[in-house]
């Protein structure tokens, strides 16, 4: 297992591969910012192909804003190109409505992932896929979402690991997003049990991962 590759491959857009660095460090792992590529970097760089210079509505955090900063979006709140949603503590009833009175006048809608929940130390809570569905119901648009299950984002991480899918491996703890993100980009699956999908929630699902392990240590034994 020496000197392997990897990507720390996220649908969360809340933090910065900086924080998401610095939280690893607190637990007492070093590994350098480089490492880590979330839904929002994905979501910026697919709006920056389609529509360079563009400007956004943005429902998200600091990771999700910067990230569209950097890809070159402004910030419009008047007649913007692209409503986009992340997760967010500030998600707002206000911001709801804002989001859907633009969609309804022509901007089109995106989501950085699309989670209905996401893992936390008090539980679970709701993810971008939740917060999106009012200004779908309520406009009778379908948000496009560029993190994983997209095949989009698995593409962007090759690249960044500069690695062919045939070499590549996912390890993930999520049948919904994980799970069948590699199987659709055709990469192999290793599913972990200490997150979202449990051993007795492998029935539900029409698919099934490569392998099946406790926890990341595993791999490290072998």
């Amino acid at each position: 297992m020496k000197k392997k590759k990897f990507i720390f491959l996220t649908n969360g857009s809340e933090r910065s591969p900086r924080e998401l660095q610095q939280k690893l460090e607190r637990l007492g792992i070093k590994v350098g910012e480089n490492h880590f590529y979330t839904s929002a970097l994905a979501t910026a760089a697919f709006l920056k192909s389609q529509q360079p210079g563009g400007s956004v509505f943005a429902i998200g955090e600091s990771g999700l804003t910067n990230a569209l900063y950097d890809a070159g979006f402004t910030m419009n709140d008047v007649n913007p190109d692209y409503v986009v949603v992340g997760e967010s503590k500030a998600y707002t009833y206000d911001k709801i409505t804002h989001a859907i009175r633009l969609v309804i006048k022509g901007a089109k809608l995106i989501g950085t992932n699309p989670d209905v929940t996401g893992p936390t130390d008090q539980g679970l809570v709701p993810a971008t896929g939740a917060l999106m569905a009012p200004i779908e119901l309520a406009t009778g648009a379908r948000a496009y979402y560029v993190g994983k299950p997209n095949p989009l984002i698995m593409r962007h991480a090759l690249k960044k690991l500069d690695c062919r899918r045939e070499d590549a491996v996912i390890v993930g703890d999520r049948m919904d997003t994980d799970i069948i993100a590699g199987i659709e980009s055709e990469i192999e699956t290793v599913l972990v049990l200490t997150g979202v999908t449990a051993e007795t929630d492998l029935k539900r699902f029409a698919y099934r991962p490569g392998h099946v392990i406790k926890n990341v240590g595993v791999i490290a034994e072998n």
